[in-house]
């Protein structure tokens, strides 16, 4: 488990925009794709690696520990893994293009409310390499 005091955090503010990046390696059994998440101006510049099921617990910590309406994520690929489909499924160029300009806009969204941004679970999304699932909610002091 990670120490969540944060000591040198990084204050997200609203003129921060977050970049959602397909990684161009494959990943697992059933090859989901893999997105970077990155953030622009930024003294210091990070990037994250992150999948769907990734965005989704965020989602759901943000939905169940802060006091905002959470958008909604692009929908899940579901009937586009089935083997009976006359096109490539998940890895169809203009879904994938959809998908990540859809978790870019979640992220930018989620990222620039006021009241979200200081969300333990946001900060560990954005910048820890590895999510720490058992961290515990609440919100970042700044000093």
């Amino acid at each position: 488990m990670v120490d969540m005091q944060i000591v040198n955090h990084t204050t997200f503010t609203v003129r921060t925009h977050f970049l959602v990046r397909q990684h161009p390696q494959l990943q697992g059994i059933n090859f989901g794709s893999d997105y970077i998440v990155g953030a622009l101006h930024q003294p210091l510049e990070s990037s994250v690696r992150r999948r769907y099921s990734d965005f989704e617990w965020l989602r759901n910590e943000l939905e169940r520990d802060s006091k905002i309406i959470v958008p909604l994520l692009p929908g899940k690929a579901l009937k586009r893994q089935l083997p009976f489909r006359n096109d490539d499924g998940i890895f169809d160029e203009t879904f994938i293009e959809e998908r990540r300009k859809g978790l870019e806009q979640f992220l930018n969204k989620v990222a620039g409310h006021p009241l979200a941004q200081n969300e333990k679970s946001l900060h560990i999304f954005l910048q820890m390499t590895e999510l720490d699932k058992n961290y515990i909610p609440g919100r970042i002091r700044t000093a």
